[in-house]
Parts: C-alpha cells; structure tokens; sequence
C-alpha cells in the first residue's frame, strides 16, 4: 500500500472498463440508495453501521467509477461523489470487500430494483487482486493449491495413506472385502472431488460417499493428483489464478477418460467449477457435471439407496449453503434427502434461498484477521439454529462445516453437524447377504 504506483493504480481501474463490460456498467448506475438491503446483510445486522449497508459497498467502486469514467466525476469530484483511488480508498476497499462480505448475495435477492451487488463486490474483488492487494492470509489458501494441488498442501503420499485405511474401515463396515476406494481408475463413470479439509480432518465424508457408492455398485475413482473441489481465486477476484486450478482439474478429468464429475459438498466449490469454470478457461465442457447433493437425491428417487428414517431420530435442521441454494439454485434436493432420511426434520426460519449465512464463505474463513467480526455475523446463525431446538444441523458444504463447528464451541449450542453424504449413509439400510 506504501508503494501505490500509477502502474498499479492503473491495473485496478482497468477493471472498471466497462466497454468491456456491460453489466458492470449497468449495475454501477442503477443503485437508488433506497436502503432495503441493509436488512439483508449480516454484517450490517451484527453491526449497524452505514458503512456495512451493502449498498454503501457498491456505492465505494461505483464512486471510483465516476472519478476516472465521467465528465462529472472528472470536472466536479465532491459534488458527485467521485472518489480518487488512493491509499486510503484502497484501505477501505480491502476492509469493506474483503473484510465485510461473504458474497452470499441475500442482499441481491433483497434488492428492490434487482441490482447485482454480489457482482459488483466480485468486480472490486478483482480490482484489488490486479493491484496486488488480497489479504495475505486468503492469497495463501490460493498459493497452496497452485503450488501442491490442493489448499490444505497435503503431500500425495499422506493422502493415498488417508484413503487406504479409510478404504479398511469400510470394507469393515460393509462386510466386504471387496469393497474399494478407488483411485486414479480410467474409464469409470464418475470422478469424485473432495474438499481438502476432508482427508485432514473430516474424513468420515469420504467414507460415508464411498459407502454409498458400494451400496449404489457405481462405476467411480478418486484422483490422487488433482481432486480439489476448492478454488479459492473465485473469492480473491484473480480469474487467472482461478483458471489454472479449473484446468487442472479439467485435464484430469480427459486423463482418466471420466464421464461425469461429481463435486464434493462445497457451495463455492460447485460454483467456481460448474458455474463459473467455463468462462475461466474459455471453453465447455466435454463432460458432465453435478454435485453430491444433486447425485445422492438421484440414488433415493431411483430407489437404489434404501434408507430408513428411524435410525436417525435426533431433530435435524438444514443450513443452506448460500452459492448452492441461493446462487445455485440447488435447495430442493437436499430437503427431499432429509425427508427420506431422518425422522424429524424441522426447516430454519428464514430458509431456503432466503437462508442467513453462517458467516464462512466469501473466504472469511482464510481471512483470520477478520475472525472477531466472522464470530459475530455468525452469532446470528447460532441463534437461528438454537431456535430450531435441533441437535443435528446438516449442510452440504465443508466452509460451513467449518463455520458451524465453530459456532457450536463458541455459543454452546450442542449441536452435531453433519454432511448430507454422512446423514444418508447413516440412513442406509444393508441388504443382508445370502
């Protein structure tokens, strides 16, 4: 920030060039100021103060807009709130976009007039990314994964280990010794991401979509190289960092020759790579894609899961990963799983696509030096969700595992948290052998 130069000035406001960009354009203009999406913002909610209201955000990029892009922003600066992109706007920007937003777009569904707040923070995302200023701590998650494969750096070696004795317990538990966890297989239907916090630290995930996959008979593998559903250069605005892990993973999928990618339960990971993927590398793909939720709602309407509700009677709640069900469009599958699984499934309020976010995306959770203000947007989920009286809160996604498993320590809410793959592996019923 001390050696903010013209050249890098410059490389910030070529974002805003909007002859290239019509929708910045659009949205940049269209904000009214009417205030409707204060409400909507969690940050604002736990601290409600002017400069949290999302529109104030949009408002920070829209006035640099103005300075370098208008006649009235060039000629009469204060009157029309033009702002020079300085030390201290650049300060703001990183404090206000990086710091003070999950990207969960509430506020955009909230909007009276339909503007794309979301986008627009993504676009002064993208502004800071090209200035060389992400927040150490987010750009490090992106540098593990350029540099090892996956962000959490795990050495090839550890993992094939990790999948081993995982492969062990199932054939255990399935009484089958024949049982596998496949790995870097060519040829076979699906290839199966993981988040990388999954082999680390949660790996009963993995093990409860292998255990459906066995009951299923699914043609599947895991690649050992380049399984990282995670892109974290969709929350940094560096879209060439984020073309590089798309296509990896792209290439790995032509390599073992996969029909189908199945992304693990991780909203913005879903979203980067089915969404988002193609505009990165500038092509379609050649082969399917769809996410875990959507696979394993498949598997219980086509009958070829068997589960029994009774063996989960705990009361569950849903938490709804915001890039899944608001941007994705993905909040009915996992209602069905859970109706078909538990016993007693009891919604939050609001849910759905209305859904409060728990405070871990837009990278918060990489960004530790904003973890006090992280806690305290995400108080207003713990209270959402003690308000439900449930003991097992189900979401499919591992940053809101994350976050939730925080939550759950820090406001004592006794609370399991649980993925949709671990609640329906729970549910299966075993066909018995002969």
């Amino acid at each position: 920030m001390e050696n903010l130069t013209k050249e890098t000035i410059d490389k910030g406001l070529e974002v805003l060039d909007t002859l290239n960009d019509g929708k910045l354009l659009t949205h940049l203009n269209s904000c009214v100021h009417c205030g409707l999406c204060a409400d909507s913002c969690t940050y604002y909610l736990a601290n409600p103060e002017a400069k949290f209201i999302p529109a104030t955000k949009v408002d920070l990029v829209a006035s640099i807009y103005r300075k370098y892009n208008t006649f009235g922003g060039k000629a009469f600066s204060k009157i029309v709130g033009a702002r020079t992109l300085n030390e201290d706007t650049t300060n703001e920007m990183v404090d206000l976009l990086f710091g003070a937003c999950t990207m969960c777009a509430r506020c955009v569904s909230h909007c009276s007039i339909g503007v794309d707040i979301t986008y627009v923070i993504k676009k002064g995302r993208e502004m800071l990314s090209n200035m060389g200023m992400v927040p150490e701590t987010l750009q490090s998650t992106i540098d593990s994964a350029l540099e090892t494969g996956n962000n959490m750096s795990i050495p090839e070696t550890d993992f094939v280990e990790t999948l081993e004795w995982l492969e062990e317990d199932l054939q255990y538990e399935v009484d089958d010794d024949n049982a596998k966890i496949y790995l870097d297989q060519k040829g076979k239907d699906i290839l199966y991401t993981l988040n990388p916090r999954e082999p680390k630290f949660f790996p009963l995930s993995i093990s409860a979509m292998a255990k459906v996959f066995y009951v299923t008979g699914e043609s599947w593998t895991i690649s050992t190289k380049m399984y990282d559903v995670t892109n974290y250069a969709y929350y940094s605005g560096n879209y060439n960092e984020a073309a590089i892990i798309t296509q990896r993973l792209y290439d790995e999928a032509e390599n073992l020759d996969a029909k189908k990618i199945v992304l693990a339960e991780c909203g913005h990971g879903s979203r980067a790579f089915r969404w988002e993927g193609p505009n990165y590398i500038k092509k379609e793909y050649p082969f399917d894609v769809t996410t875990s939720v959507e696979l394993l709602a498949s598997y219980l309407k086509e009958g070829k899961v068997k589960v029994d509700p009774n063996k989960i009677p705990d009361k569950v709640t849903l938490h709804d990963p915001c890039n899944l069900a608001r941007s994705g469009g993905i909040w009915h599958e996992q209602r069905y799983i859970l109706n078909k699984c538990v016993s007693d499934f009891v919604e939050m309020t609001p849910h759905g696509i209305d859904n409060l976010c728990c405070g871990g995306g837009g990278g918060q959770l990489a960004m530790s030096e904003y973890n006090d203000r992280r806690m305290a947007i995400g108080e207003i989920k713990a209270e959402q969700i003690r308000a439900t009286g449930a003991k097992i809160v189900a979401t499919p996604c591992h940053n809101c595992v994350d976050q939730l498993t925080q939550l759950n320590v820090t406001f004592k809410l006794g609370i399991k948290i649980m993925t949709l793959g671990e609640i329906v592996a729970d549910a299966i019923v075993m066909e018995t052998k002969d």
